[in-house]
């Protein structure tokens, strides 16, 4: 485009209301918290795929602004990039609107060395998006506190802020924490004591994954139209809302006797041409129909029946708000109430629902969000 258009159309943006003109400094996150939407939804607006924002840039920091955005310079003769952003949360049910996030001021660290009475907080140094992750509490009190995330406020999740009550005994506990898939501001923890607050921020890093477009043909993606869809959806959206106490206490264990992965966790992708873009939420593990599914490890049955999308579908209760699904088998062999334990057989491999080939999909969910299988494999708890 002309520079001088490219002028013309950032001026004329500039006097529109719902405009802001990034500044030295300024973050997604900084211009989303000052115009009160999510970073999310700043994306959406000014179709942006990333992070990267340049001083001068115009955005769109409302919705009811009709003027398109202008994108960073490129080099002439180049099209602007445009990634459709992808769901976060991969249903069929209607979108929900997200509220606004919390202010600067509410996320804000507490000042280095605030300390809990008779509790030491250990999180990790850094983290990346889609990945589990634990917080260990230690010390006298540490069964006494309440962990949130407020970072989580206006950002596509599910039960965001949630107060958690630690795991554990004999002054070693735990937090189950979750990086949501398309996250890569910083996540902020609360630890709360009685009218006591520690407030700390972890770096959250993207996956750098490009979309793939799996363009499957009619009869298969055939599904995603089905009627029953919305009921699908439902089972297992209530599923993600149990809360139980942890039933697990050994190292989580493969699914299958197999290590071989064909698509991996949280890639970017679309099922059809010119379809809307979505997360891969778990890993899939190509096997031949048949082929033994087994338990990652202990808990209750909480799914277990064929589905459009997910076909011959089992889920399990781990507790502590951790579910395991199995998508896509041939067979079921459980039914819901069950108690199962790790390595046994649940069901078999197979291609039923939204699948092109004989695989299992396996996700790993903690309070709804889909984490990274590979997080759990071999350890009691993740990293």
């Amino acid at each position: 485009m002309n520079p001088r258009l490219l002028v013309l159309a950032a001026t004329l943006l500039m006097s529109v209301a719902g405009a802001y003109t990034v500044k030295k400094g300024d973050t997604l996150y900084s211009i989303a918290t000052a115009n009160r939407i999510s970073v999310q939804e700043l994306k959406r607006l000014n179709q942006l795929s990333g992070d990267t924002i340049s001083v001068g840039q115009v955005l769109r920091v409302s919705a009811g602004d009709p003027t398109t955005p202008s994108a960073p310079a490129r080099p002439a003769g180049l099209a602007p990039i445009i990634t459709p952003k992808p769901s976060t949360t991969n249903t069929g049910l209607p979108e929900k609107r997200l509220p606004p996030p919390l202010s600067a001021a509410q996320l804000a660290p507490t000042p280095a060395g605030t300390h809990l009475d008779g509790v030491d907080v250990s999180v990790p140094a850094s983290l990346t998006m889609g990945q589990a992750f634990i917080m260990r509490l230690s010390g006298p009190n540490a069964g006494n506190v309440t962990v949130s995330f407020p970072s989580e406020v206006g950002e596509d999740v599910r039960e965001p802020n949630e107060r958690l009550k630690p795991i554990g005994a004999a002054g070693e506990y735990r937090i189950l924490g979750r990086v949501v898939l398309g996250k890569t501001t910083p996540l902020v923890y609360e630890v709360k004591l009685g009218d006591q607050l520690v407030r700390g921020r972890i770096p959250v890093t993207d996956l750098n994954q490009s979309v793939q477009h799996l363009n499957l043909p009619p009869k298969i993606s055939g599904v995603l139209q089905d009627p029953g869809r919305t009921a699908e959806e439902q089972l297992v959206e209530a599923a993600y809302a149990r809360r139980t106490p942890q039933h697990w206490f050994k190292p989580f264990a493969p699914a299958l006797n197999t290590r071989a992965v064909s698509s991996s966790f949280g890639q970017p992708r679309t099922y059809v041409a010119g379809g809307p873009v979505s997360y891969h939420y778990g890993l899939d593990y190509p096997a031949p129909s048949g082929t033994p599914v087994l338990a990652v490890n202990d808990g209750t049955v909480v799914i277990a029946g064929k589905y459009p999308v997910r076909g011959n579908l089992v889920a399990i209760d781990h507790g502590a708000g951790l579910i395991s699904l199995y998508f896509h088998q041939s067979r079921v062999l459980v039914k819901v109430g069950d108690r199962v334990v790790r390595g046994q057989k649940i069901g078999q491999v197979g291609s039923t629902g939204l699948s092109a080939g004989p695989h299992l999909h396996l996700e790993m969910r903690v309070r709804g969000e889909g984490t990274n299988p590979q997080d759990w494999l071999g350890r009691l708890w993740p990293r």
